[in-house]
């Protein structure tokens, strides 16, 4: 989700962030301005904790404010780029990767690999930008291992600078950078974002992702024994952030709601199925992503707010 986050919810959470985070500064999402901090690429698309809830009821909301909650879900267009494809590429930052002997390398290349031509990429087909539509079809370059110390999220430019020591970015501007730390989320609010910069120039789409092993907050409850925990918990906070990154790209983004909401946000933590298989007949429980058109038809399932937009990909 695109917001500014005050110094009050920066307390609440324990999160220390050294930039300034985004907001899509529309008339719903104004706020007071947050506390003097280093500027950085904005912090996008924050997939907030199942036990953290930044936008709380407000029973005494302004008559005004009541009304905005009464507007349509759908998101709607900000006349700017997409990503009709992407180009993905893994980034597992830590000194615990060098001798790791799990499936979390192996599960999320074979996550990245069946994305390509799935239903699920297939959710976010609908919306457009002026550079064309975004496509189901996406390719996948692998893995990098840095056995550096790794750090929180707390700052994009670091993250920024971590991928961009690591990789040459693809010249299409379609690149896409999935930073996977063995740092624990420890009480930040959030289990992953996505963001955008440069690298030697050359724009770039990346994400972040916390070591999320034994993390009740960011777990998606995977019971089907496929997958260790902690690999179910980021491919499912992986589905939230490439979407996004799809649909809603670099800032001021693409498509979003009135509330600063992006596809992922409007159904995060909901699932239309048990499983979702992929392309690759790989199967991932894995939240749904909101479609402008499946709530306009009645055809979703509902999101926690009992919107019938979100779609599956089963």
């Amino acid at each position: 989700m695109k917001m500014k986050l005050l110094p009050l919810l920066l307390c609440a959470t324990g999160m220390a962030f050294a930039q300034s985070t985004p907001v899509h500064e529309t008339e719903e999402t104004q706020a007071p301005e947050v506390m003097s901090v280093q500027t950085g690429p904005p912090m996008l698309g924050v997939h907030w904790s199942r036990d953290f809830q930044p936008n709380g009821r407000n029973d005494n909301a302004s008559p005004a404010a009541l009304a905005r909650t009464r507007r349509s879900p759908n998101m709607t267009y900000q006349g700017v780029k997409i990503m009709p494809t992407a180009v993905t590429q893994s980034i597992f930052w830590g000194t615990s990767w060098g001798t790791y002997t799990g499936d979390k390398i192996t599960g999320m290349d074979s996550w990245y690999i069946g994305f390509n031509l799935s239903n699920y990429a297939k959710t976010s087909d609908e919306y457009t930008g002026t550079n064309g539509q975004v496509t189901s079809s996406t390719s996948h370059l692998g893995h990098i291992i840095d056995t550096s110390q790794s750090t929180g999220g707390n700052n994009t430019t670091t993250i920024l600078n971590e991928v961009c020591k690591l990789v040459t970015p693809d010249s299409s501007g379609n690149g896409y950078y999935a930073v996977y730390t063995d740092t624990p989320r420890g009480s930040a609010g959030y289990c992953a974002w996505h963001s955008y910069g440069t690298c030697g120039g050359k724009p770039l789409q990346f994400a972040f992702f916390f070591k999320l092993d034994g993390d009740a907050g960011c777990d998606p409850g995977d019971t089907s024994g496929l997958h260790s925990q902690g690999l179910a918990a980021i491919s499912n906070v992986s589905g939230h952030e490439l979407s996004e990154a799809r649909s809603d790209p670099a800032s001021p983004g693409a498509w979003y709601d009135s509330s600063g909401a992006e596809n992922g946000d409007k159904c995060a933590w909901t699932f239309g199925a048990p499983l979702v298989t992929f392309s690759n007949g790989s199967q991932w429980k894995i939240q749904g992503e909101w479609s402008n058109a499946a709530y306009t038809a009645g055809t979703g399932y509902a999101n926690s707010s009992g919107q019938k937009g979100c779609l599956s990909g089963k």
